[in-house]
């Protein structure tokens, strides 16, 4: 369609990458104007877990606007905020001992990323805010400047400041504890380092590249901050809602953040929702300190509840996404075995992985070729070097097979016909080093 060129901004992105025109959408699949069916491995870079229109939500969701439900309701309490709060506390909250008061922000993440890091300051009466290098938490100018990428940073147009930048667990290359860094600057008063109001951190940095913190460095971050009276933010905004197994990504490390923030799937139906998390002695906003029109998606509302009814009130659905994580680790480790030769490497837990292709440019051909083969999949990394797997958690056993099996044919044809890529990764992997 030739109005896209015509009228759309330049800014678009993923068109570039997946240039055709989609219609319609069930499960993992994406089917085109043309009739091509795709398996959709990038899931509105992770606001889909549950595929696309999922039946159990569409049904909720077509009953409550049939019955004139509040479409638009500001704060005001109505009867879906309260179902959804009810049901968050007592199917997420309450079985992880978890106590947290809830703030409606705007509806995007960057909105709850900002909301997140205004309260630290208020709170505190401090500040700055410490993030991490390859650290993504959004592009409007407060979130911005946590986001590490040059990229995004220099659109801004103007000087970004209020944050630290630290490395990540990893930057320093393996059996390098960065928090010990961390914790050294802050006690320094020459560090120039000072007392930051909180620490933002993502338990795996997906537009980073899929950098995985392990769960001794998010326990040890955590100690730092008590240390020295920071609060804890921990963005799964990506991470979060299941992807990795746990609904929040944070689990399996035991730690207990002062602030999250969450979003993308929370709504279930790619409905836009966002909320903050905090520790009820955080919660100390006066009234429309932070607000927006569109603090409180009553249809998303409608949706995230019944994705939180249906996937979360058992421990089955966290089980199958971990199995799931376990057969895609094994079969990207085959890829890796059987082409990488050392130099490729897996990234990543659960259903939140990636290959790392060493330079941006195999992982776009690899991605060229997916789509070319009717699965999409994009790429992640400071230079777009990591093949990243983001598909629905609900993906069958069958496409989820059939989708890989593409990948790995992806990387044989790639490796056939261009013999001299081995040689470029080998002295970029050498540079790095």
């Amino acid at each position: 369609m030739k109005i896209f060129d015509e009228v759309e901004s330049e800014v678009q992105s993923y068109a570039r990458s997946f240039p055709k025109v989609f219609c319609r959408a069930k499960g993992e699949l994406l089917w085109d104007l043309d009739g091509n069916q795709y398996l959709d491995f990038l899931a509105g870079a992770g606001a889909l877990n549950y595929g696309h229109n999922n039946a159990l939500f569409k049904g909720a969701l077509l009953d409550y606007i049939r019955a004139d439900g509040i479409t638009h309701g500001l704060d005001l309490h109505t009867k879906a905020k309260g179902e959804f709060l009810q049901t968050f506390s007592d199917n997420i909250l309450a079985p992880r001992g978890m106590e947290y008061i809830i703030q409606f922000t705007g509806p995007t993440g960057t909105n709850a990323v900002e909301a997140a890091m205004k309260v630290a300051r208020k709170v505190t009466g401090r500040q700055a805010i410490i993030a991490f290098t390859n650290g993504f938490h959004g592009v409007s100018l407060g979130s911005l400047t946590a986001t590490g990428n040059s990229y995004h940073r220099d659109a801004a147009g103007i000087l970004l400041s209020g944050t630290h930048r630290m490395p990540y667990d990893g930057y320093l290359g393996n059996g390098i504890d960065t928090t010990e860094y961390l914790d050294k600057a802050l006690s320094d008063s020459s560090s120039g380092i000072g007392s930051p109001a909180a620490v933002i951190v993502e338990t795996i940095q997906g537009e980073g590249g899929i950098n995985s913190a392990s769960i001794g460095w998010l326990r040890n971050l955590q100690s730092v901050c008590r240390k020295h009276e920071l609060l804890l933010i921990v963005d799964d905004i990506q991470a979060g809602c299941g992807r990795t197994g746990d609904f929040f990504s944070f689990e399996e490390a035991g730690i207990e953040p002062d602030i999250i923030t969450l979003s993308k799937s929370l709504g279930g139906y790619g409905l836009p929702i966002a909320l903050v998390l905090m520790k009820p002695k955080l919660d100390q906003w006066k009234p429309g300190e932070h607000n927006g029109t569109f603090r409180g998606n009553s249809l998303a509302f409608v949706t995230a509840k019944a994705a939180i009814d249906h996937y979360w009130s058992d421990p089955s659905f966290s089980e199958d996404i971990k199995r799931k994580g376990s057969y895609i680790s094994s079969r990207l480790n085959s890829i890796i075995n059987q082409y990488g030769e050392g130099l490729l490497k897996s990234k990543g837990r659960g259903m939140f992985q990636g290959i790392d292709c060493v330079t941006g440019y195999l992982a776009k051909r690899v991605s060229e070729y997916a789509f070319e083969h009717q699965l999409i999949i994009e790429t992640s990394g400071a230079d777009d070097q990591v093949l990243k797997l983001l598909c629905p958690l609900t993906t069958s056993d069958q496409n989820l097979q059939g989708g890989i099996d593409i990948i790995e044919k992806a990387f044989q044809e790639v490796f056939a016909r261009e013999e001299n890529i081995l040689q470029t990764m080998t002295n970029i992997d050498t540079c790095r080093i």
